[in-house]
């Protein structure tokens, strides 16, 4: 397949575990005891502990944002077919990336239980971009150059699909869109008092936004965290999360590296990581086992 020019995409990415679970203790005081049920419960399980979600989901439609989301993606994947851009499902590197996704999606559940009805799609990009992507409603899309250029195994790729996963779980796209119509709301209210605005362009350009979005350090740490218990659970080498932001580290030294400039690294990210490595111990100790096994790609690009 050949090299495919970069289309913009939703994402961002980084670490620091005490400002997410700072973060969300406060949001927990303003969404009440209701919206913290509704999510896995940090006593009361084994695994990763962040707290429930921003209550600025609220302010955006959760169907509007995948709606959106399935629009932007359909378009992406139209840009890039033209151009043969996209892998064919026969595609040796398609064929894992859905194995690694069916066996993490059942534990996605507990997260968000709307992704029981998510029309989960996993798509191969052909593109020497370092980079991945999750779009809300379970939208997922790789490069060929992050399998390729850091040669990752099952359990690497795994982590990150984890990562990406957490990001429409934890619906971080509708958190950082809610941020914004909090924002222009308040200045749009203002117009429209001294008669200079209208409240009703606040929706407008909403599925223009998930091209544009950069996720802050607590929605980053998240991501690294639950994906990191995602990933395990579904029977992945917890230590490969560190091997993956080792390699990540070294390519971003040799070259620009997409994903990291909307999934933004921080020195710290690897230490997080590791201090968490205990708490999914056990969930990996317990889990089963892929039955398949799939290599790096070869050094080419996709046919």
């Amino acid at each position: 397949m050949p090299e495919a020019s970069a289309l913009p995409v939703a994402s961002s990415c980084c670490a620091c575990a005490s400002g997410a679970l700072r973060r969300r203790s406060f949001v927990g005081l303003l969404g009440g005891t209701a919206l913290a049920a509704a999510w896995p419960d940090a006593g009361a399980r084994e695994g990763v502990e962040v707290g429930p979600p921003s209550v600025l989901t609220k302010l955006v439609s959760e169907q509007q944002v995948e709606q959106a989301a399935v629009r932007q993606y359909s378009a992406m994947l139209g840009q890039y077919g033209q151009r043969r851009g996209v892998a064919p499902d026969s595609h040796p590197q398609v064929q894992r990336l859905r194995y690694i996704a069916q066996r993490i999606i059942p534990h996605t559940y507990e997260w968000n239980p709307r992704a029981r009805q998510w029309r989960w799609e996993v798509n191969l990009i052909g593109s020497r971009q370092i980079n991945a992507f999750c779009m809300p409603g379970g939208k997922i899309a790789f490069y060929y150059g992050i399998l390729d250029q850091l040669e990752l195994g099952d359990d690497e790729v795994a982590m990150i699909m984890g990562h990406e996963m957490t990001h429409a779980l934890r619906e971080h796209a509708r958190e950082q869109m809610g941020k914004n119509m909090a924002t222009r709301g308040a200045i749009e209210l203002g117009s429209a008092i001294l008669g200079l605005g209208n409240g009703g362009r606040l929706l407008a350009d909403m599925g223009g936004q998930l091209l544009t979005l950069r996720f802050g350090r607590a929605d980053e740490t998240e991501a690294d965290l639950v994906g990191l218990e995602l990933a395990a659970r579904a029977g992945y080498e917890p230590q490969a999360a560190v091997t993956l932001w080792q390699k990540m580290a070294a390519a971003s030294k040799r070259s620009q590296v997409e994903l990291l400039s909307t999934h933004p690294s921080g020195p710290t990210r690897i230490s997080d990581l590791e201090r968490n490595l205990p708490k999914v111990t056990g969930l990996y100790a317990q889990a089963e086992r892929p039955e398949r096994r799939f290599g790096p790609p070869l050094p080419a690009a996709p046919r």
